[in-house]
Parts: C-alpha cells; structure tokens; sequence
C-alpha cells in the first residue's frame, strides 16, 4: 500500500496538468481503471456490469494495490474470481493494473478512491475476501484518527462481505498491529489466524511476499499479521 495517503481525494478531471498516469487512465487503461467519479457508477454491479460474471461469481478487493507485485499475483493464481483495487496515488494504480495485464490478466480491475468510504462502491454483501497489506501506519499519536483500521470502517465493511469472506491485514508497525488488534477484537469478525512474527510462523508458507514486505523482511524487521473472518451464524464457513 502507498504511505502517506491522503484523507481528502482530489478530482481527476480538476488537474491542470496531468501526467502520463493520469492520462492512461482515460486511454490506454479506460476499460481496466476507474477514476473517483467513475467507480460509484457501478455500486451493486460489478460483476455483471464489469466483469460480465453472475451472481456467485467471487469479487475480491485489495485496499491500497500499492505497485501492484500482490494485486497481479492473485489475478493470476486465481483467474476464476474477479479481483478489484482501490489506490489514490496516479503512478502506483497505473503500475499495478499494467502488470496484471502484462501477464494476460483478463480478470482485475482498479479504482482510484478513499477506502474509507468503501459504502459508496459497494452493495450489501457484494464482495468476498478483502486484502490490506501495509496500510500507512500514522505513527504519531495525534496521527492515529487517520488510520483506515477504525471500529466504524470495520463495521462497515463487515456489512459489505459475503459470510465466510476473510479480511487479510498485514503491517511492520508493532503499534499498528495492536491498535487494530483491539479493534478486530471489538468488530463483528472473528480472528482465525494471527502473529506477530508472520515468517516465523505456521502461516509463512502460503504467504505471498509484497513489495513492500521484502524491504523489511531485507532489514530483518517482523511483520505482523492478523486474518479475520465473517462467521455465518450456524457456523458455517465458507470464502
């Protein structure tokens, strides 16, 4: 994910001069990316609208696709479920769609919007499994009101999800990692795995490594991992 993301979001077509990334998006890639006014358009019908899939077709989403290494990674080792992402910054959103289609990806599309109002892209239960991997961790304690992990984000996107979807977080922030572990704790969601040594543990080996986690994983700095799950009430699973 991006650092130092913005709170506010600024209009595409307001830019004066956009550069080449801004430029792709309503050239080469205006099939495969949306801008801040495009992206609600398709509210409650990206699958049929966008993806040309049915009902149970499974939608994904990645929270801050960052340069994308994750992003195309699933397209590919899961062509059969649809993905989207959702990045604000022009360059790393243009990298990211540009490297699934490299690969022949046919399956992923991404947005440039605020993930903190995911209600205004996102029917009820419209999407599955939700990734968000090294989120801007806002350090400073006056800082902490703009971490996207807050008990109100949660709750909502608990409503968006199917049951048995998961939410997959990732962080090298310690303080991050505990501050949003208390409010997993205090969200619909149950935790099903969690660590804070991700590559010291059992759940290493399914783990795909990220851009951004190799330059920590290079400084010998752990990275902190929770998944959550939206459990159905009779307990049945399912993602």
């Amino acid at each position: 994910m991006s650092r130092g993301a913005q709170t506010q979001i600024s209009k595409t077509k307001d830019l004066k001069n956009p550069n080449e990334y801004v430029l792709a998006l309503s050239n080469e890639l205006r099939s495969w990316a949306f801008d801040e006014e495009q992206a609600p358009r398709y509210k409650g019908h990206w699958r049929d609208q966008i993806f040309e899939a049915d009902s149970f077709s499974p939608l994904d989403l990645e929270i801050g696709t960052g340069n994308g290494f994750h992003f195309a990674e699933h397209a590919k080792r899961h062509p059969n479920r649809n993905l989207l992402g959702i990045e604000l910054k022009y360059k790393p959103l243009v990298q990211a769609i540009r490297r699934v289609l490299r690969q022949g990806g046919t399956n992923a599309r991404i947005l440039r919007y605020n993930a903190v109002h995911l209600d205004q892209l996102f029917e009820k239960e419209e999407l599955n499994n939700v990734y968000i991997h090294f989120p801007d961790p806002w350090e400073k304690l006056r800082q902490n009101k703009h971490r996207l992990i807050q008990l109100e984000f949660l709750n909502r996107l608990f409503h968006l999800q199917k049951s048995g979807a998961f939410v997959e977080f990732k962080t090298d922030s310690r303080d991050y990692y505990l501050w949003a572990r208390e409010r997993f704790e205090q969200s619909p969601y149950v935790i099903i795995e969690d660590s804070e040594n991700l590559h010291q543990s059992a759940y290493a080996a399914k783990n795909f490594v990220t851009h951004f986690e190799s330059i920590f994983l290079r400084k010998s700095l752990p990275i902190h991992y929770c998944r959550l799950q939206k459990v159905q009430q009779n307990g049945a699973i399912r993602a």
